[in-house]
Formats: structure tokens, C-alpha cells, sequence
């Protein structure tokens, strides 16, 4: 039993480190890499001069709060059946 709250333990660290670099690579992509010189790295310079990123989130709130809001409705039906 005490090596599957290690596991549980070392996955939620995974999901977590993943989550913090998946957030810092897109706000460098949508946020920061705009205020930066240009790159002579074709790849940099394409994140640069992107218009998908920046809308990225701010298109997405509502979907994401519209999902916590049926989630939220479906665990009270759930409770209360």
C-alpha cells in the first residue's frame, strides 16, 4: 500500500511540473516573445509574428468556465439522485 501513495505522489509532481512548463512556454509564446527583437531563428521568429497564441486564451475562458459550470451541475445531479 505505501508504494502506491509513492506513485500517486511522483504522478501528481508530473502533472504539476508539466502543467508549470506547458503555462511558461505558452505566456513566452503569447505575451512575451511579442515584446522581444526579432530572431534570426526561423522557429522564434514564426512564434513571434503568430496571431493564433494571443487568442488563443482569451477565446478559451468561456469554454473553460462554461465546462466548470456543467461539471459543477453534473456532480450535484449526481449527489442528488
Amino acid at each position: 500500500m505505501g508504494n502506491s501513495t509513492v506513485s500517486h505522489s511522483n504522478c501528481g509532481l508530473i502533472f504539476l511540473v508539466f502543467g508549470i512548463i506547458s503555462f511558461v512556454g505558452f505566456l513566452h509564446a503569447a505575451v512575451i516573445s511579442k515584446f522581444l527583437p526579432p530572431s534570426n531563428n526561423p522557429i522564434i521568429s514564426a512564434v513571434q509574428f503568430d496571431r493564433y497564441y494571443c487568442f488563443l486564451l482569451p477565446l478559451s475562458l468561456p469554454v473553460l468556465v462554461l465546462a466548470v459550470y456543467f461539471h459543477w451541475l453534473s456532480m450535484k445531479l449526481f449527489k442528488h439522485a
